[in-house]
């Protein structure tokens, strides 16, 4: 796939860290450019005003509505791209809306590089589909494309159950070092630092040293802000 025929991404994401985590992870999947980020609904409707766009990578939580209500608001207005919806929550109802907005995907954090190049090699698939099918078998094998074999593995000696652990204490806590976490999750200190890494891999979590100890300073971690 060319560069101009690269599938063009709209991020909307409320966090600017987060914001620019996912930009550079649509960049880094071949066939794809990010052509630009939006921190609130009404930035992205004015971005899709004068910038060709094929699909939206959505935060549905944004600080100015909910971003089904945008995907409604965008259909109103003529815009067709496709969307894949980010989002932490787990409300089935809310899943069955987006069908009828243009939500191909959900991707549900945390998630790693892995997970959303997964979704968007999909995504490519279906949106390279073109002409008339030949039967029935056709139109599912497109549809199916868009449809993940199972959850995205982690990386290696990282757990499903512990990264939910990891990720509520990190949630309720201000600021954790990898000493605090192993404590409060009940893990060793390298492991509590593997999965803090691996949530600032995604993008969930911002890392900091820690000044005002004695010796080289600790790094404090924090969950990113709307996540």
């Amino acid at each position: 796939m060319t560069a101009q025929q690269a599938i063009r991404v709209l991020v909307v994401e409320d966090d600017p860290v987060a914001a620019d985590a996912h930009v550079m992870y649509v960049n880094r999947v071949p066939g794809f450019t990010a052509v630009g980020k939006a921190h609130t609904g009404a930035e992205a409707r004015r971005l899709l005003d004068r910038t060709a766009v094929d699909l939206l990578l959505l935060d549905l939580h944004l600080p100015d509505g909910h971003g089904l209500q945008l995907a409604r608001q965008l259909r109103a207005a003529g815009h067709q791209a496709d969307v894949i919806a980010v989002t932490s929550a787990r409300d089935l109802t809310v899943v069955r809306e987006g069908v009828s907005l243009g939500v191909v995907q959900y991707v549900l954090k945390p998630f790693t590089f892995a997970t959303l190049r997964d979704r968007l090699v999909r995504y490519a698939e279906f949106h390279a589909a073109a002409g008339e099918a030949s039967g029935q078998d056709e139109v599912d094998r497109a549809l199916a494309t868009l449809r993940a074999p199972g959850p995205a593995a982690l990386p290696k000696g990282l757990s499903a159950p512990t990264l939910e652990r990891v990720t509520l204490a990190l949630r309720d806590a201000e600021g954790l070092t990898a000493t605090g976490l192993a404590e409060v999750v009940g893990i060793s200190r390298i492991t509590a630092r593997r999965y803090l890494e691996h949530l600032v891999d995604a993008g969930r979590a911002a890392r900091s040293p820690q000044y005002g100890t004695v010796g080289r300073p600790e790094l404090q971690y924090r969950w990113v802000r709307g996540h």
